[in-house]
């Protein structure tokens, strides 16, 4: 018997298609990368490229939950792994919306069709129809069960907890949601008031966080956004637009970003001063969206596929003014852009990140000059990766001077309506 074929226009395509990507997470591949090769071999319509993403990111924040609902209301373990995802498609839909849920249990059934010549269609309507009427009981375990109500990991949430004793529930809450759309204005030809008056010109509202960053109050396709292809405003989180800000950088300064992919800081600070800047990436295909990213803006930089704490490989020899090391790290404070990380991270990957980040640190205050300043970054809100981090750096290096952010020693940004979690220290070479 030949599988179901499904309308490429229906909920069922969707679900299954985001439960195949789903699957591919759970087998170890990144969010991105899944949809990516579901857009190559389907080749889906916008609208239902939208749907797909849609079904994917919000099970994935919701995985904790989901998971929890499965284990409740299923005998035994599925063996299907395709079949699980698409259940936990359809069990994130009916919460998201649960005034289709005779529509979403029927396509999820026509979903399941496809899958071992239809002999899950049962399995599947029994399921969800569970689900439905077990809902409050559902909800009443949920409540007590930690990983299923803060949709982490335990070892996540326990260090979230240590960290943030007075506001750990809040961090793990935000992480949930979905993050804003905020622009950064090319101030070569902008700035926020008169960007938010090309917005409203063509019915976008939005607002300004400063005098360059504009937070848009629905997301918008780039194309639609005035003078995007020509390079007038950037797509970048407000929390990731402080690090230009923060490297104080001036025209005729020799500035490296060591670790630039995809390249929105390394646009910022070229925005902001005329600069002579290189800028590192160690994968070739990271290092051209950069170049894609400096052609669309206009803007120019040597940009090397090299790893940054590999002197031999790319540094000539000629002291940089300021570096701004916005390291590889767990990317815990951008979870909920890229929900999967959740489940993807180890514990002991943090260890690992914070190896790494020391052998960078390291490697690159030798290529910067004195009096010169590094900005240490990160977009996590693990201390091992931060605080501890640049804390063990200055008690190696006595001619490491930290300066002060806002008053404080460092900044740690969490996730909130207007940013994500990002960390900042500031340091200074003595002369």
């Amino acid at each position: 018997m030949k599988p179901a074929k499904l309308a490429p226009d229906s909920l069922a395509f969707a679900l299954l298609r985001a439960a195949e990507a789903i699957t591919a997470v759970s087998e170890g591949r990144t969010l991105d990368a899944a949809l990516a090769t579901c857009w190559q071999k389907h080749a889906p319509s916008p609208s239902q490229r939208g749907a797909i993403q849609d079904l994917a990111y919000g099970t994935l924040r919701a995985y904790g939950r989901g998971d929890f609902v499965l284990r409740r209301l299923l005998r035994s373990p599925l063996t299907e792994p395709r079949l699980r995802c698409l259940l936990l498609a359809a069990l994130y839909r009916l919460d998201a919306r649960p005034e289709d849920s005779h529509t979403i249990v029927d396509q999820a059934v026509t979903a399941g069709a496809t899958l071992a010549h239809g002999k899950f269609r049962g399995l599947v309507n029994a399921i969800l129809r569970n689900a439905l009427r077990q809902r409050a009981e559902l909800d009443a375990g949920i409540a007590t069960d930690a990983i299923a109500r803060w949709q982490h990991p335990q070892w996540w949430i326990d260090a979230v907890r240590a960290a943030y004793p007075q506001a750990w529930e809040a961090v793990l809450g935000a992480a949930n949601t979905h993050p804003p759309m905020t622009l950064r204005v090319n101030r070569r030809h902008d700035d926020a008031a008169g960007y938010i008056a090309r917005l409203a010109a063509v019915g976008i509202a939005a607002r300004a966080l400063d005098d360059t960053a504009v937070m848009l109050e629905r997301p918008q396709p780039v194309d639609a956004l005035p003078g995007f292809a020509a390079g007038h405003a950037s797509v970048q989180d407000w929390g990731a637009q402080r690090a230009a800000r923060l490297l104080d950088v001036h025209s005729g300064m020799r500035v490296l970003d060591a670790c630039a992919a995809p390249g929105g800081k390394t646009a910022h600070l070229l925005e902001s001063a005329d600069l002579e800047l290189t800028a590192l990436e160690l994968d070739p295909g990271r290092a051209r969206r950069i170049d894609d990213n400096l052609q669309r803006l206009g803007l120019k930089a040597t940009v090397k596929t090299a790893d940054c704490a590999d002197l031999d490989a790319w540094w000539q020899g000629q002291p940089f003014d300021r570096i701004l090391a916005d390291v590889p790290c767990s990317a815990s404070g951008v979870a909920r852009r890229h929900p999967d990380i959740k489940w993807l991270r180890r514990e002991a990957d943090i260890g690992a990140f914070a190896t790494s980040q020391q052998r960078i640190l390291d490697a690159l205050w030798r290529t910067l000059s004195p009096g010169g300043k590094i900005l240490y970054c990160t977009c996590s809100i693990f201390p091992q990766e931060n605080g501890a981090q640049v804390a063990a750096f200055v008690g190696r290096h006595a001619d490491a001077v930290r300066i002060d952010i806002d008053g404080q020693s460092e900044l740690q940004l969490t996730p909130d309506p207007e940013q994500d979690g990002f960390y900042y220290a500031l340091l200074q070479k003595a002369v």
